[in-house]
């Protein structure tokens, strides 16, 4: 994995710790799902070109950053993702979201930040919510990571379709519980109801949408049905056998995805 570096940026409440890598363009801005943090990326950063510039950190109220006050919403995910691609990226970047990660990127991608040269949304919460995400649903979620027990029944049984290695999901269940109640319920009760369909249909620059083919949280078809309607001139592909935690099962098809799409907006 490449050399990185760490650039403290100042956001609402007090600051975040953002690794960067690399000095090859666009950049990568990475974007970790709930429950996740700037590692569940590793595996994804290990299979990128050597000099690839590479951007990652723990969102507001996970990991590193759990110390960081609320309000924990999308659009204050959103804003702390605008500062440190302010801070931190001075050329083109390519915002890669993943699941919770993904809603808040199409967020700052509407915004129509500058140097912006694409999205790639990775198994991500589309921006119109299916008639699945209930109440009832939303509340059985919440408790999805009430200690190591359920986290560990989550991940053998709704998050992935493929084993970890031991490793991989050693650190899977440390970020899955290294956040305080207000951040930890703020998704599954409320940011994963949210429609931002308005501000999805804002979104101009090339986007990319990958799929695990066995994801039961974000099927394909409710890609298809609930994402591509807003964001019509995007692109999907399925990757084969994975489950909703594509960039730890299945890293090497992330980033060789990743490259194609770079090479795409390069031209």
């Amino acid at each position: 994995m490449m050399t990185e570096n760490t650039m403290t940026v100042p956001v609402a409440g007090g600051s975040l710790d953002v690794r960067t890598a690399g000095d090859t363009g666009p950049a990568l801005v990475f974007v970790h799902y709930w429950g996740g943090s700037a590692d569940t990326w590793n595996g994804v950063l290990g299979h990128l070109p050597a000099g690839q510039a590479t951007v990652r950190f723990d969102q507001r109220g996970w990991g590193g950053s759990r110390a960081l006050p609320g309000p924990y919403h999308l659009d204050q995910l959103a804003d702390d993702l605008a500062r440190v691609v302010d801070a931190c990226v001075s050329g083109p970047f390519v915002l890669v979201g993943h699941s919770m990660g993904g809603k808040a990127s199409q967020l700052l991608a509407a915004r129509r930040p500058a140097g912006l040269a694409g999205l790639v949304l990775v198994a991500p919460a589309p921006p119109q919510p299916p008639a699945m995400v209930t109440e009832e649903y939303r509340q059985g979620l919440s408790h999805a990571y009430d200690s190591p027990e359920s986290v560990r029944h989550a991940l053998d049984h709704v998050l992935t379709a493929t084993p970890l290695p031991e490793e991989v999901r050693a650190t899977a269940i440390r970020d899955s519980l290294a956040a305080g109640a207000e951040a930890r319920h703020e998704w599954p009760l409320r940011g994963i109801a949210q429609d931002i369909t308005r501000a999805a249909q804002h979104i101009e620059v090339p986007v990319t949408v990958l799929a695990g083919e066995n994801d039961v949280v974000e099927p394909v078809r409710v890609l298809r049905d609930h994402l591509l309607p807003s964001i019509p001139h995007a692109t999907l592909t399925t990757l084969p056998a994975a489950g909703h935690l594509l960039p730890v099962e299945a890293p090497g098809a992330v980033a060789a995805a990743l490259g194609d799409f770079l090479a795409a907006v390069r031209r």
